[in-house]
């Protein structure tokens, strides 16, 4: 939940640029409590519906390549905090030392059943441990890599407000992310300096128009974008 008040805030937060956002959301604490109860409630009920799904799909991973089912990294959420996030691996092992920290397309260290479950944002869906666990939400900005985070301006910070979330009004236009990075010689370069500040004022115009109702709307809009 959000701090009860601005001064609470971590002190990389208490900025003049991150104010006007907290006073929104501050005034929006009911909807914040109807999205923290979804989230813990919904999370659990489709761990249990899916676990036949999650063995499925850890089998598939193990058959088509060396390395573990899950992939984890470190990702900032709320307040700045960090934590390792899930995913079921789509790339080789030690993909991350071989290079950028975002995926472009046509990205060699994917493999053929990671192809698949990125293709279908299969990849996500052990989000919900971190869901379940309070690291995450299910709508919210999409949880980035500390280096990232580093690059964000003073405004960018109102996002570490809430929770990252698993699917956002910008992950659904930026669905197509890995084809903008597909001819960049410096992907990281390319994405800190032309994506994300993209990615990021939708993150937050998401913010000055929060409300549960809204989430909820996001993720219906998230299933249609997948299933386009």
């Amino acid at each position: 939940m959000l701090v009860k008040n601005f001064h609470d805030l971590p002190q990389e937060l208490q900025c003049e640029e991150v104010r006007p956002y907290f006073e929104i959301l501050n005034q929006r604490r009911t909807s914040l409590l109807c999205k923290s109860i979804f989230d813990r409630v919904m999370a659990a009920g489709m761990l249990i519906t899916l676990s036949p799904v999650f063995l499925v799909l850890a089998i598939m991973i193990k058959r088509d390549s060396e390395g573990e089912v899950f992939f984890r990294q470190t990702r900032v959420t709320q307040y700045g905090r960090t934590f390792g996030i899930y995913k079921f691996r789509t790339m080789v092992k030690n993909a991350e030392s071989l290079g950028a920290q975002v995926t472009s397309q046509n990205d060699m260290r994917v493999t053929k059943v990671g192809n698949m479950l990125r293709s279908c944002r299969l990849d996500e869906l052990p989000q919900l441990i971190n869901i379940l666990l309070g690291d995450m939400s299910f709508v919210g900005t999409r949880p980035e890599v500390p280096r990232y985070v580093a690059a964000y301006t003073n405004e960018m910070k109102a996002t570490l407000l809430l929770p990252a979330g698993v699917t956002s009004v910008a992950s659904i236009a930026y669905k197509d992310e890995d084809q903008l990075l597909q001819n960049a010689q410096n992907v990281d370069e390319v994405y800190i300096n032309e994506v994300l500040p993209g990615k990021m004022a939708w993150n937050l115009k998401s913010i000055k128009e929060f409300s549960f109702l809204q989430d909820i709307k996001t993720m219906i809009d998230t299933v249609l974008a997948v299933l386009h």
